[in-house]
């Protein structure tokens, strides 16, 4: 297959890093910031948004791997950035609900409370780590450096898919308490 990009190593470096860098102080800022505005709906619609393109997400992650095993790489290309465009969404559904909804107690008792915040405690470093993973493996796939590319994916595709999948579970838990 050929490459989609032109190879600029320097160039993408700093473009994943920079990215990368400011998303994660932007979701870190949100713990203290919260607009007050009324909006005259529920913003906690942005955390329903959120559990369904993470779910879509999981779903293209496994069909996109299914894709690549089988040799159906253009298909696999298409589903991956399909995948890359809802995560950017997501992110800016999630930033929107943080700013407008703030941080939700979870009120659980019992077992499901410390399932519920041992998942959020594997969820929240795996999502904040994700990201330049995901950008370097696309980036690999793309300038047609295929052996960097699978080698990297081996370590974003289970981590990516993790995150994708427990975003709904979390959101199944603590939506009772909003």
């Amino acid at each position: 297959m050929k490459p989609s990009w032109t190879k600029n190593d320097k160039k993408a470096n700093i473009l994943i890093y920079t990215f990368s860098i400011i998303v994660f102080a932007v979701v870190v800022a949100l713990g203290r910031v919260q607009l007050k505005v009324n909006l005259g709906f529920d913003v906690h619609i942005f955390a329903l948004i959120n559990a369904v393109i993470n779910s879509v997400v999981a779903v293209l992650l496994v069909i996109a791997l299914f894709a690549a095993k089988n040799g159906k790489y253009e298909r696999h290309k298409k589903l991956m950035l399909v995948a890359m465009v809802l995560s950017i969404l997501f992110l800016v559904s999630y930033i929107a609900h943080h700013l407008l909804a703030g941080d939700t107690k979870y009120g659980g008792q019992g077992a499901i409370r410390y399932i519920y915040y041992f998942i959020l405690a594997t969820h929240i470093p795996l999502a904040g780590i994700i990201l330049p993973f995901i950008l370097f493996t696309a980036y690999r796939g793309l300038i047609g450096e295929y052996p960097r590319h699978r080698k990297i994916a081996k370590i974003t595709w289970p981590i990516w898919f993790y995150v994708a999948v427990t975003g709904p579970i979390i959101y199944i838990l603590i939506s009772p308490y909003y």
